[in-house]
């Protein structure tokens, strides 16, 4: 398999698992609880930052293009609801993840196991969770038109906790599945010339 159709097949994987993750939803606010960033920051763990951000990517550009892929739902409005802040920032967040933890993985046999998974926790519960609600609550508050303390109280406190064990769960599968992200990024090898 060529480097480009591997790229494009694991990039298609992962927009998929992102889109089954986002249909199971729980509504205890206007902010679902979701295993959306599980998927981000796999995605980002395991494809890097450029391949991480299409998969995500692709999947925001058409359900902002009117495809129900995200809670069975699409369209501007959508992207543009109360959620939105956070639906935007999501490639981003990939993006950011993969940069950071291929560099973690790239060190990870002159460092403890311990240490390596502490650190893929921090990037994932950074850059996989945290970094969405710089958008997310502002948006979420200007939509709704709730003070930016309501807005924390509604859109982010009662969500950390479940982050957290997220960015656990994509730290360990990330270092069980280190010795596998060759696999998606390895080149193919060009036959010899005969003489």
């Amino acid at each position: 398999m060529s480097t480009s159709v591997r790229h494009l097949v694991f990039t298609a994987l992962f927009a998929a698992l992102f889109i089954v993750m986002s249909t199971l939803t729980i509504y205890v606010t206007a902010v679902p609880i979701t295993l959306q960033n599980l998927a981000i920051m796999l995605a980002g763990g395991f494809l890097g930052a450029r391949y991480g951000f299409y998969s995500i990517g692709i999947v925001m550009a058409l359900t902002a293009a009117g495809l129900p892929l995200l809670h069975g739902q699409g369209g501007l409005s959508f992207i543009l609801g109360p959620t939105g802040g956070f639906l935007w920032m999501f490639p981003v967040c990939a993006l950011l993840c993969g940069f950071f933890v291929s560099r973690i993985l790239d060190q990870a046999d002159n460092i403890s196991r311990a240490a390596t998974v502490g650190w893929l926790f921090a990037v994932c519960m950074l850059f996989g969770s945290l970094i969405s609600y710089v958008t997310g609550v502002p948006w979420l508050a200007h939509f709704a038109n709730l003070s930016l303390e309501r807005a924390l109280a509604v859109g982010m406190y009662p969500f950390l906790p479940g982050d957290a064990v997220k960015a656990l769960i994509a730290a360990l599968v990330l270092y069980a599945g280190r010795s596998h992200r060759p696999m998606l990024h390895r080149q193919v090898e060009q036959p010899a010339h005969q003489v």
